[in-house]
């Protein structure tokens, strides 16, 4: 990892891999895998820094969040609860040495078992866990707090987990105001705060509620809200706090921070999908991957590949399959697994839990597969150090 260079972070069901593409986005090298093995859900890095920051965790392991401070060449781990290997360690001395387990109290106990997102904004570190939480660090991932505001929102008692338990999977900070964040919970939509997290609105609301007629999915929007299992969002560049968000029934866009949604829907081949990514300056062109459905498979509709992008906001969609596999393609891009850089024109890379990593660095035009043969992956993030 050097100065100028993109690197593709990718989290895996068997640790941290990093994908360097130098300046030119190209001659793809992979180095990893890092943090032990660990099942990594979320991969960030800071370009300021070169800091990068892995989260996740298991029954058996517990939760933690790991940090590198030298381009993946050595990390620092800290735990947070307590796993399976915790309760076997403390009855037995030699498994307990040999995996170098010592009786040192965690901060949070067996509160949650893994950590799902990540993302650092103004000098603050957030982490989302499941089942869902937000936490805080500021010192880069050493120490951490709870925002007690999100945990004992009136609304906690009626959270449903989605298929992946209650999971908080996507923080998006305002890029000029630190008070502001928006969240998203699996099965219980979007949350907004503008006090730095002491309190939260939850923001589901349909723009229009004759929306909801005809939908039967139990996670399509009803009762007046958009769906409650919202997959991933982003905040378009600029002002006004446009947000898009893929849904599990559908891709929505509000132009009021969520206060309320359209359905941007129209000229997808389905509603179901789960990542949606947007460009670095263009709030109008946004790119998403929809799959066949939640219970026909998860797979491109047709088994061929496609990574569909719209120029006006999703008023209307095109499909890119240039260097896509177009026969018998069945694998599934999950939620945090598609990014962007930010050069010119923008570069837009996915995997798939098929453990393949495809890129393109003509905004979607032309794609080509860079990395194959890795374990799932779970997230894809971008540490673009120009």
């Amino acid at each position: 990892m050097s100065l100028g260079s993109v690197t593709v972070l990718l989290g895996t069901t068997k640790g941290v891999f990093l994908l360097d593409g130098g300046t030119d986005r190209d001659g793809w090298e992979i180095t990893g895998p890092f943090c032990d093995g660990w099942p990594i859900n979320h991969v960030i890095g800071d370009p300021e820094t070169g800091t990068i920051w892995a989260g996740g965790g298991g029954d058996f392991t517990g939760a933690g969040v790991w940090r590198s401070t030298d381009g993946g060449q050595s990390w620092a781990k800290a735990r947070l609860t307590k796993g399976d290997m915790d309760n076997w360690a403390a009855n037995d001395p030699d498994f307990a040495a040999m995996i170098g387990w010592t009786e040192e109290p965690l901060p949070f106990g067996d509160e949650f078992k893994q950590i799902w997102s990540l993302n650092h904004a103004h000098g603050t570190l957030y982490a989302g866990t499941k089942p869902a939480s937000l936490l805080a660090s500021e010192d880069g991932g050493e120490t951490w707090e709870k925002l007690e505001g999100l945990t004992n929102h009136p609304s906690a008692d009626s959270w449903n987990p989605g298929a992946a338990g209650l999971v908080l999977h996507t923080i998006v900070a305002h890029p000029e105001e630190p008070e502001t964040m928006w969240i998203g919970i699996s099965a219980a939509g979007v949350f907004a705060t503008e006090d730095g997290g002491k309190s939260w609105e939850r923001r589901n609301r349909l723009s229009n509620a004759e929306a909801c007629h005809g939908h039967a999915h139990p996670a399509g929007p009803a009762n007046g809200d958009v769906g409650h299992c919202v997959h991933n969002m982003m905040r378009a560049p600029g002002g006004g706090d446009v947000l898009y968000q893929q849904n599990h029934h559908g891709v929505w866009r509000s132009g009021d921070g969520g206060r309320s949604w359209d359905d941007i829907t129209d000229g997808l081949p389905s509603t179901f999908g789960f990542p949606i990514r947007v460009h670095p300056r263009d709030p109008q062109t946004i790119w998403t991957l929809p799959l066949n459905g939640d219970s026909v498979g998860r797979f491109p509709p047709d088994a061929a590949a496609a990574v569909w992008r719209s120029r006006d906001g999703g008023e209307s969609w095109e499909d890119m399959r240039d260097g896509l596999p177009q026969k018998g393609c069945y694998f599934t891009v999950l939620r945090q697994a598609m990014a962007g850089d930010s050069r010119d024109p923008a570069g837009l890379y996915f995997g798939t839990n098929s453990g393949s990593v495809f890129a393109s660095t003509d905004e979607g035009d032309s794609w080509q597969e860079v990395a194959r043969h890795l374990p799932t992956i779970l997230s894809v993030e971008v540490l673009d150090c120009a």
